[in-house]
């Protein structure tokens, strides 16, 4: 069991899943304003950085795994534009939202939504060209489990991309954002999306997640093959890469 995996968002008591659905089901309505705040927009920046590494794939079926309110499936569809991609989250509250932003795009023919877990999913063997997630991993109950079902439906060939919050490796930025992850985001975060608790998680779980050539050995230990990951403004973001 990896650290992460034992950090809930209100209780030590009952399922990680289940807690993690609530919290986002709570935050959905703020979760986008606070995301692109929080991060000074740089996360759209990341998202492109993704987007631009899977062009070369041209991949016709994506799954995209924990699409919250679905920025990263819609900036797959407009920019690579793809048959099909099918944003999957355990929240009904954030993918909501994403229907909406997708119906405001008129997106709906490229674009769907699946309540899905991670660990058990529904699709079958080697569906997708491209498994996507972003910024969600972390919040998986079980890494390896979530991982081995990614690559489940992969088809052979396929291209998994992982974008996640990291810490810092380096000095200055790691102290920096020492400081602003444990001062700035929970406060911030709680005086706008009202969960006392949801950005004190997310704090947590950055700092417990495994990254870099960890990561990159867990994704082979699984079954992924050349793995690989680059980090992101001074390592606040990594990109990993695998195929299958």
């Amino acid at each position: 069991m990896y650290k992460q995996e034992t950090i809930k968002p209100y209780s030590q008591k009952g399922e990680k899943a289940k807690q993690v659905e609530a919290m986002f089901d709570n935050i959905a309505p703020t979760y986008d304003k606070l995301n692109h705040r929080l991060s000074w927009n740089i996360d759209r920046y990341w998202r492109n950085v993704a987007v631009k590494c899977m062009a070369p794939n041209r991949p016709c079926k994506v799954l995209d795994i924990a699409t919250g309110t679905g920025d990263f499936a819609i900036l797959t569809a407009e920019k690579l534009h793809p048959d099909m991609v099918v944003g999957a989250d355990i929240s009904e509250g954030m993918m909501a939202i994403g229907r909406a932003k997708v119906a405001q795009r008129d997106l709906q023919g490229v674009i769907s939504f699946a309540k899905e877990d991670c660990t058990s999913l529904s699709f079958e063997d080697c569906t997708f060209d491209a498994v996507t997630a972003t910024f969600g991993i972390r919040n998986f109950q079980n890494l390896e489990k979530g991982l081995a079902e990614m690559l489940r439906v992969l088809r052979l060939g396929g291209m998994l991309c992982v974008l996640e919050l990291t810490t810092p490796v380096s000095f200055p930025m790691r102290q920096l954002f020492h400081v602003y992850s444990h001062a700035v985001l929970p406060v911030y975060g709680r005086l706008v999306s009202k969960d006392t608790a949801a950005y004190s998680y997310l704090t947590k779980t950055i700092e417990a997640f495994p990254q870099g050539e960890t990561m990159v050995s867990i994704l082979k230990n699984v079954g992924f093959s050349e793995a690989s990951f680059r980090r992101l403004t001074f390592g606040v973001c990594t990109m990993y890469v695998a195929y299958k």
